[in-house]
């Protein structure tokens, strides 16, 4: 019966493991993506533009879901975002992409490139459903600013 009762508490100590593994794999995962790619996330449009002065001034205020990833010093930047009403951003304008896309994370589409049908501001974009991937080309920017500085 002792025996009965140890392996019991055995299956069970595995399958609560196994359950918190399959709750909190996910976001570790994530998280540890994002570290290794340097990605900055935010719940909103608006928060993204209070903290980070990268982001770009186009980028709605109700966008939620932002990720942000920024060159380490050239100017190249990724931007995702979940746009509720599933609309390119007021200001952006139609247009074949001028810029490639120089940086890699896990939750930029391989393929946005050739989805890219609009400019908002610098970026190439590309507008998924309700996701809006960007990029920033930062031989781009730099070649469309007076000095040649980075544009945001």
């Amino acid at each position: 019966m002792v025996g009965a009762r140890k392996a019991t508490a055995v299956v069970l100590g595995g399958a609560a493991v196994a359950a918190l593994a399959v709750m909190v794999g996910p976001a570790a995962i994530q998280q540890a993506q994002d570290r290794m790619d340097q990605t900055m996330r935010y719940p909103t449009g608006a928060a993204a533009k209070a903290e980070e002065r990268e982001v770009p001034s186009w980028l709605p205020d109700t966008a939620v879901r932002i990720a942000f990833l920024t060159g380490s010093h050239d100017g190249d930047r990724l931007i995702r975002a979940t746009l509720p009403d599933r609309a390119l951003p007021a200001g952006c304008t139609e247009g074949r992409p001028v810029g490639a896309v120089h940086l890699r994370a896990h939750w930029f589409p391989k393929d946005a490139p050739q989805r890219a049908t609009a400019h908002c501001g610098l970026y190439d974009v590309a507008l998924i459903g309700d996701q809006l991937y960007g990029w920033q080309d930062a031989a781009v920017a730099a070649s469309a600013r007076p000095g040649g500085l980075p544009v945001h």
